[in-house]
């Protein structure tokens, strides 16, 4: 009977997701009129030096392929970003009620592909990245979160569950890999032979048999070898060999994983509430951890938090150090109860190099990749009284941003600079061509009215943490921001997706000193 009653849910969450996901409408940016649109003078470009990070040899083109631009996970961007140029913003919602559009990737004609989900379900897309017009979709499996929302009217869970396609990635030749929450792992393709485009499948790997039952796939992506890596939030790391769809896997006992994994020539750098580990294949094929290296996951789940522990997929970063020698780093933050810490290891053995506390303690949470570029460190704070959520009334977020450096031999870290703007759980990028860094704030004062929720979006230089643009974006908060490979911005917001470039972006303001306070 209750396999009946499920098979019931499934079908009628399929119905509704019909219904919840049209084909799109496109307008200009929705904000309340009472709140001025923008302010601000156009920011000048200050050029770093390019972010050098190895081309993966089965990934789409670095800055193209997934949420944090590569497989290092830098969120660094060697494209010009805006300089708030006769700002327009266009958008268009991709679902009714609710959603995210988590993941943009750029295949090689410049289109966007990316998974827009909503409380019912979620879809791959291929959008126009002019009009954002949808090409073609399909709808992918429905995950249990969904199905548990509809039968309890609990909505949270979903917002806190990354499996099933939240996390994606585009492989060379313009192919989606996605783990489904039927836990299968699928290659996509647009077919374009009848003059339409259309996704098919290329390729899939059923690996349900192997994982218990209640896991599900957080993510998978190919090593540099070929080999498909996958994790699941009980704690299951493991491989497929594309060729014989062999599955290799062990498991972190007691441990979840809520976040993808970093992948470089060197190794496999996975996360999970308790530990950093650095993984490779083992002589008898099976997944081995090199190193373990423990950090203070805290006591408990803090407010903007989803799991007790890391909230950042590690970052990568080769650093040269003063006697010409290169540290290859590995960073993320831990969860400790009074001041998160950003922690910073030795890729190779493990060894902590650095932990440094960032934020206003007692009120520090992070949730988001940490930017990394040349020797430096970028973290924002999660922390919100308002919850993780994304089907929030009245968001809020903590204040802190903080970018972190390493010393001239690499044998420790310290603060550069801090910034007090508050960006909620958007993840953060950095423009190399212009030297901003763009984050999604919620803005008070400067004529707002005190009632009004509006999210702006804000440049701040790399180079001094000041703010330097601000823009009106819209009235949610809660996506990922993706530079496309021209001067283009994306964002995927709660119920869409939004294009800025260099006369359709925000308007940026007079440089506010990191000391100001708000």
């Amino acid at each position: 009977m209750y396999d009946v009653f499920i098979k019931i849910l499934s079908f009628f969450s399929a119905f509704l997701m019909m219904f919840l996901s049209p084909g799109g409408h496109i307008g200009t940016s929705i904000h309340d009129s009472k709140c001025p649109e923008f302010f601000g003078e156009p920011a000048e470009v200050n050029e770093l030096a390019p972010i050098e990070v190895p081309q993966h040899p089965y990934l789409a083109a670095e800055g193209t392929n997934g949420m944090h631009g590569n497989s290092y996970n830098t969120g660094s961007y060697n494209y010009m970003g805006p300089l708030g140029i006769n700002p327009v913003v266009t958008s268009r919602s991709m679902n009714v009620f609710g959603g995210l559009v988590a993941t943009l990737m750029f295949d090689s004609q410049g289109r966007i592909m990316c998974i827009s989900g909503n409380v019912v379900g979620f879809r791959l897309l291929l959008l126009d990245a002019d009009t954002l017009e949808i090409l073609c979709e399909t709808r992918l499996p429905q995950r249990p979160s969904t199905i548990e929302a509809i039968k309890t009217f609990n909505f949270a869970a979903i917002s806190s569950d990354t499996s099933g396609g939240a996390y994606c990635h585009l492989l060379e030749g313009d192919r989606p890999i996605i783990g489904n929450s039927d836990n299968v792992i699928q290659i996509y393709y647009v077919d374009e032979s009848s003059g339409a485009p259309e996704w098919k499948i290329e390729k899939e790997w059923n690996i349900s048999d192997k994982l218990p039952e209640g896991s599900y796939i957080t993510d998978a992506i190919p090593d540099f070898e070929g080999n498909i890596w996958f994790v699941t939030r009980p704690g299951e790391v493991g491989y497929v060999e594309p060729e014989t769809g062999d599955v290799h896997m062990m498991t972190l006992e007691g441990e979840e994983i809520q976040n993808t994994l970093a992948i470089c020539e060197d190794g496999i750098y996975i996360v999970s509430d308790h530990a950093m580990y650095r993984f490779e294949i083992g002589a008898d094929g099976t997944p081995v951890h090199t190193w373990k290296t423990v950090y203070d996951r805290g006591t408990t789940l803090k407010p903007g938090a989803i799991n007790q522990g890391s909230g950042t997929t590690p970052t990568l970063l080769d650093v040269p150090c003063a006697d010409g020698s290169v540290r290859k780093l590995v960073a993320i933050t831990d969860n400790a109860d009074e001041q998160v810490h950003v922690c910073i290891y030795d890729r190779l053995t493990g060894e902590v190099i650095a932990e440094v506390p960032v934020f206003t303690k007692g009120k520090s949470v992070s949730e988001n990749s940490l930017i990394a570029h040349g020797r430096s460190f970028i973290v924002e704070n999660n922390y919100s009284e308002s919850g993780s959520g994304f089907l929030v009334n009245d968001p809020t977020s903590e204040p802190g941003v903080v970018r972190i450096d390493m010393n001239a031999d690499c044998t420790d870290a310290f603060i550069a600079w801090e910034s007090d703007e508050a960006s909620c759980t958007v993840v953060p990028k950095l423009s190399t061509k212009n030297g901003l860094v763009y984050l999604y704030t919620r803005e008070y004062g400067n004529g707002i009215p005190d009632n009004a929720v509006a999210w702006y979006f804000t440049a701040v230089d790399f180079e001094t943490g000041e703010t330097v643009g601000y823009g009106l974006f819209q009235v949610q908060e809660r996506g990922r921001l993706f530079f496309g490979p021209g001067v283009p911005v994306y964002e995927g917001m709660i119920v869409g997706a939004s294009p800025k470039a260099e006369d359709m972006t925000v308007n940026v303001c007079k440089k506010k000193h990191i000391t100001n306070t708000r």
